[in-house]
């Protein structure tokens, strides 16, 4: 079952562009928002600084917005599917109230240890795997090689390599030490300095 949400809240539709476009890709927990752990309610959300300048630039400058999420949480039955969507709506919604828009967004919820009943899996999508990055790069023709990932985890990171991701950007804050199976990112310590990586 592929899971992702397909239509952004303020009515438009999202349609591929002609050609190669490129992509602003982005971790969800700690990137988006910061991480509290297992995150279900709009109450929960502080959105991380900087975070929408950066969203607003990168779409000025033609990157396609596009969040790739694990959500581990529905696989251990904290929360459910329609929680992720009704929240999903909520933080699209804010994301139109500061100017800008996200394409879409891509959601795993499979753990293939913790997971309950039919959630409980191996799966490409979750990350380290790249399913969820070729799956976006099919929807919306995206050239890899010209796009960007921002993500705080080693996780994030294996899947942007593992798909061609051109620039890989580790966030500081969880991971203390490098990224052991990845051989190429840049750490970033904020989302000011991820915005000044966009190219024109």
């Amino acid at each position: 079952m592929q899971h992702q949400v397909r239509e952004p809240l303020d009515g438009t539709l999202t349609v591929a562009r002609a050609g190669k476009a490129r992509a602003l890709f982005l971790d969800r927990d700690g990137v988006v928002n910061e991480e509290i752990g297992y995150l279900s309610r709009p109450e929960q959300v502080r959105f991380m600084p900087g975070v929408f300048d950066l969203c607003r630039r990168a779409q000025a400058l033609g990157y396609r917005l596009i969040v790739v999420t694990n959500q581990a949480g529905i696989a251990r039955g904290f929360y459910t599917e329609e929680d992720f969507h009704a929240l999903t709506r909520w933080m699209t919604a804010e994301f139109a109230r500061e100017g800008t828009r996200l394409d879409r967004v891509y959601f795993c919820p499979h753990h293939p240890e913790h997971g309950i009943g039919a959630y409980r899996k191996e799966c490409p999508d979750r990350k380290p795997n790249p399913g969820m990055l070729r799956r976006a790069a099919k929807d919306f023709s995206l050239d890899l090689a010209q796009s960007i990932l921002i993500g705080d985890r080693c996780s994030d990171i294996a899947a942007g390599e593992a798909a061609g991701i051109g620039t890989l950007l580790l966030l500081e804050g969880v991971e203390a030490e490098p990224c052991m199976h990845a051989e190429r990112y840049h750490r970033i310590v904020s989302l000011q300095e991820a915005l000044e990586r966009l190219v024109p």
